[in-house]
């Protein structure tokens, strides 16, 4: 179908950034000597477990964790148990000197990790997933693994072809991978996936944002890789499969000796099912992927590190055919291309003061070639940018303190051309052209930016507060003063978090076909035109929340949340073409409630349940953008209100696991989404009855203009079939939409955007490690 054939053409933007801290833990016994213990760093609250064993000199490293409390256990044989609970609040490294006692003379308490459920001096909600989750998550369609886990996340609605929304917002989620932001779309139509084997824990935010957060602030998901490369060589090969021929592998090498660690991986896939497509027949819907990465970091002194990295990414894939189109013989392929190269350096200049740098550049690619019988409109197009990024941090800690500030600058020439031929032109406005060529174009999107943040603790209460600056030159030049505050209180007594928390954001348009939509050439294309510069939109997010431990075993996230747009970002598609675009409207307001209740380990049951009750609507005019035909006539007089397009009412995910005897689990979970609009416009319902069939149909209220209620119920399982030192074999199975449900996605009128979830669908994988 046209409306996907080029959402993919858009890349990703690069800051580096980093909210991570560092421990670096030293072990000796009563008389100085170094010991090397076996060790566990845990924090429920962030999902992180981590399992090491310190060298021989008595030292650990652990990188990139994330703010929070930890409970520290130490085990040498010999010696007393140790455990002790240690605070990452910084990115200045923290250090621990530990004296073991002989057992059993000395003893040390012990601390249970239920004192990790609930950060103290956190000012926000946030959302942890950890690397036992992301392990035993099969996606049923490849690409999608680590997409999947952030869309069980209340507030997140998941649309068609794996795009996320967070409360309401469109396309405006940033992927923060080790520090490095990706702000444009990295659903599978727009950018190659991550390999989730290389994960080792994902936070999701929605409120509460540092100041060095901008640009895309719906939601951040920061990703954090592993980091803690065993001495030696070692690996990691996977391999599975499944429903509509589906193969998938990865394999990763690491070595690591002294002050060096190199590591390298690849990846690839084959399916015959990559996007959701528009009707139940599947047609044309194969994607093929592979990439590879390769990392090498050194430490040149106790306060010095350099990390470079490169990586390569493709993707070819087929646009799914509607019934129509498939009669005709269309054929739409779509390649994306992405390779990048980065850069780090960090400096501790003294316990409590941390300098870092950073730079990168980033090529991506995207083209759509259409065959000579494809229907409504053969099109083609060739769009890309090429990124150059440089940033400085400094960070310290001084008292109730912990503060950083930094400056940014992104250099990025973008490039367009496009051409179209209408071949059906009943499907158009009279007058519309019917053959049109927007040549090569290039222009430089430069968006430097500053901003100071700081963390301020006093007792029970915690404050954080930022200021960032912004400015955007690309289409149009604006700039904007951005405050951040948030306020909590930590009740010991009760294990409870009071919070609120106030963001002012300043979102830059999507980039994606910008270039040609500004064009004045389009002014030709239709009798009646309109073209308004795309402006970055504007916005004044509140939330105030709960956060609560039970009994030691359960955590409860509460949340009421409200969020006030100007300029309201959303896109349109040129003609039928499936040349997607920014626009904008005057404004939005998106409120709503969420809950979420997670059990990390009760016995031998874990398991969460999150759920999410929100509205939007936005309200006309049009701000900017293009419109074409009578859209052009209405989209400066029409004032009225509507539904936004992510305006899913309730959405409800669960999950419960077994941990069996001998390495093995079972799980079983549920999701129930209450529908999106749909948008029919003035299609006939008799001819979309001939598009789509009737069992379609029957999953759309006409009358309500929406996608009736959808439901899927999944079951998991997984053992370790071999584990033998650091050599291990684990399989796993996982059934998706076990009652092979039909359940629409999202619904609208012929060639604009109708998607359906996956069928029943079943999938395996191994994994050697060694």
């Amino acid at each position: 179908m046209g409306l996907l054939a080029l959402l993919v053409l858009c890349g990703g933007s690069a800051r580096a950034q980093r909210v991570r801290g560092e421990l670096r833990l030293e072990v000796h016994d009563p008389h100085g000597a170094a010991v090397s213990p076996a060790g566990e760093l845990v924090s429920e609250a962030n999902g992180v477990r981590r399992a090491f064993v310190a060298g021989l000199e008595g030292r650990y490293v652990a990188q990139d964790l994330p703010f929070g409390v930890y409970r520290l256990s130490l085990l040498a044989e010999g010696f007393a148990p140790w455990s002790d609970l240690v605070e990452i609040r910084s990115e200045v490294p923290v250090r621990v000197t530990v004296t073991l006692g002989v057992a059993p003379v000395t003893t040390q308490v012990q601390v249970n990790d239920s004192a990790t459920l609930v950060d103290p001096y956190a000012t926000g909600s946030l959302y942890s997933i950890g690397r036992q989750a992301i392990e035993e998550h099969d996606a049923a369609q490849p690409g999608r693994e680590l997409l999947d886990l952030v869309a069980e996340q209340p507030g997140w609605v998941y649309e068609a072809n794996g795009v996320l929304h967070p409360r309401g917002s469109e396309y405006d989620v940033q992927f923060v991978v080790d520090g490095l932001p990706l702000t444009q779309n990295r659903s599978p139509a727009f950018a190659p996936s991550f390999d989730a084997g290389d994960v080792e824990s994902l936070r999701v935010l929605t409120a509460s944002f540092p100041a060095e957060y901008g640009r895309k602030l719906g939601g951040i998901v920061e990703v954090t890789t592993k980091k803690d490369v065993p001495a030696g060589w070692h690996g990691r090969l996977d391999a599975g499969g499944g429903s509509f021929s589906t193969t998938n592998g990865a394999a990763e090498i690491s070595y690591a000796q002294g002050v060096n660690r190199f590591s390298a991986s690849g990846e690839g896939f084959h399916t015959e099912r990559y996007l959701d497509p528009p009707v139940l027949a599947n047609y044309t819907n194969r994607g093929n992927a592979a990439g590879f990465s390769a990392s090498y970091e050194r430490d040149f002194s106790t306060s010095d590190r350099l990390r470079v990295s490169v990586t390569h990414n493709a993707v070819r894939f087929l646009v799914p055919n509607e019934l129509v189109q498939q009669q005709a013989g269309q054929r739409q392929d779509i390649r994306t291309l992405e390779t990048s190269g980065r850069i780090f350096f960090q400096h501790t200049i003294s316990p409590d003061l941390f300098l870092s740098f950073s730079g990168s550049v980033r090529d991506s690619s995207a083209s759509l070639t259409s065959n000579s019988v494809a229907t409504p409109v053969i099109v083609s197009q060739d769009r890309g940018y090429r990124e150059g990024y440089l940033r400085a941090d400094l960070a310290g800690h001084s008292g109730h303190h912990d503060w950083k500030t930094g400056v940014d600058g992104i250099f990025s020439p973008v490039h367009e051309a496009l051409q179209y031929t209408i071949t059906d032109s009943t499907q158009f406005d009279p007058g519309t052209q019917l053959n049109f060529q927007f040549p090569y174009q290039r222009k430089w999107d430069v968006e430097p930016s500053l901003y100071a943040q700081d963390q301020m603790r006093l007792g029970q209460w915690n404050m954080s507060a930022g200021l960032r600056f912004d400015q955007y030159w690309f289409i149009v030049h604006e700039s904007a003063w951005s405050p951040r505050i948030g306020l909590s209180r930590f009740v010991p007594a009760l294990n409870l978090l009071l919070h609120v928390s106030y963001d002012r954001v300043f979102q830059t348009p999507a980039v994606e076909n910008l270039l040609l939509a500004s064009s004045p050439l389009l002014d030709a294309i239709s009798p009646s035109v309109l073209r308004l510069p795309v402006r970055p939109g504007r916005g004044n997010f509140y939330e105030g929340g709960i956060t609560k431990a039970f009994l030691g075993k359960l955590r409860l996230d509460a949340n009421i949340f409200r969020r006030d747009f100007r300029q309201y970002s959303d896109d349109d598609v040129l003609l039928d073409t499936g040349v997607s675009f920014p626009i904008a409207f005057t404004k939005a307001r998106i409120f709503g409630e969420e809950i979420r209740l997670d059990v990390p380990q009760w016995g031998r049951l874990s398991g969460y349940m999150s759920y999410a009750n929100q509205s939007g609507y936005g309200q006309g005019p049009i701000t900017g953008g293009l419109f074409l035909g009578s859209d052009a006539a209405n989209a400066l007089t029409d004032t009225s209100k509507f539904a936004v397009t992510q305006d899913q009412r309730n959405s409800l995910h669960a999950r419960v696991r077994f941990q069996a005897p001998r390495h093995a689990w079972l799980a079983m979970g549920a999701q129930y989404g209450s529908g999106l609009p749909a948008d029919i416009g003035n299609a006939n319902v008799s001819d979309l009855l001939a598009a789509f069939g009737q069992q379609i149909l029957d999953r759309v209220d006409l009358v309500r203009g929406r996608v009736r209620p959808n439901f899927s119920l999944d079951l998991a399982a997984g053992a370790e079939i071999y584990h033998k030192e650091s050599r291990s074999a684990a399989l796993q199975i996982q059934v998706v939409n076990l009652a092979n449900r039909l359940n629409v996605i999202n619904f609208a009128s012929l060639f604009s955007g109708t998607a359906l979830g996956e069928p029943r669908s079943v999938s395996a994988s191994l994994r050697l490690t060694f």
